[in-house]
């Protein structure tokens, strides 16, 4: 019997070994490779035979959505499965207007990821847990941006300094600072770069 062969690709290491323990508990699937970005898969897939792609949403250099429409254009046939970290009912509608095949939230992989592989390599999509996403409003809840971090990120968004953003907003320069890193703690991400495009991708600003 020919095996499921699985890409898997997340910048967080742990997560991803745990994948692999999941998958390799299963004789059906073969996890062909790990990558820590989008522009990984891409390189990959090129060279190497994948059924099956599990895409983290928020990765350095080429994040999920962006790698996943670049896969389904080249490679209509590859299956693609996004993880996320946090309900974000936001992003839904462009990823099924992408034709990304299944998407979990991270809380509920391990089974389940194995459920929804099989289930996308019939021609089916596995969107389960729909239900679960949250709103807009409730993203912003979820999140715990504050208003004025939100004030902060879309300065920043408009290419401002932080100087310039502490005069705009009569805040010091280090509290403008402060709020950049709190949010890049929030939403577990690198530099305020990711912030922006995040907030822009999810509405949030």
């Amino acid at each position: 019997m020919n095996t499921i062969k699985v890409l898997l690709a997340d910048d967080h290491t742990i997560v991803m070994e745990g994948l692999q323990v999941v998958l390799s508990a299963e004789e059906e699937f073969e996890v062909v490779g790990t990558v820590l970005n989008g522009e990984q898969v891409i390189q990959f897939v090129g060279k190497h035979p994948v059924d099956v792609v599990v895409l983290d949403i928020n990765m350095p250099v080429m994040d999920g959505i962006s790698c996943a429409r670049r896969l389904k254009k080249d490679y209509p046939e590859l299956k693609i499965i996004i993880l996320t970290m946090y309900a974000q009912r936001s992003f839904v509608d462009e990823i099924l207007k992408i034709g990304i095949d299944g998407c979990l939230l991270k809380n509920n992989t391990g089974k389940e990821l194995t459920t929804a592989i099989f289930r996308v390599m019939n021609g089916s999509q596995y969107y389960d847990r729909l239900k679960n996403f949250n709103s807009s409003e409730e993203e912003v809840k979820q999140y715990k941006l504050s208003k004025r971090e939100l004030d902060v990120i879309k300065l920043v968004a408009e290419g401002k300094t932080s100087q310039q953003i502490a005069d705009e907003l009569f805040i010091s320069e280090l509290t403008v600072q402060t709020h950049r890193r709190n949010m890049m703690r929030k939403l577990d991400l690198k530099n305020s770069m990711q912030v922006v495009q995040f907030v822009q991708d999810n509405e949030l600003i």
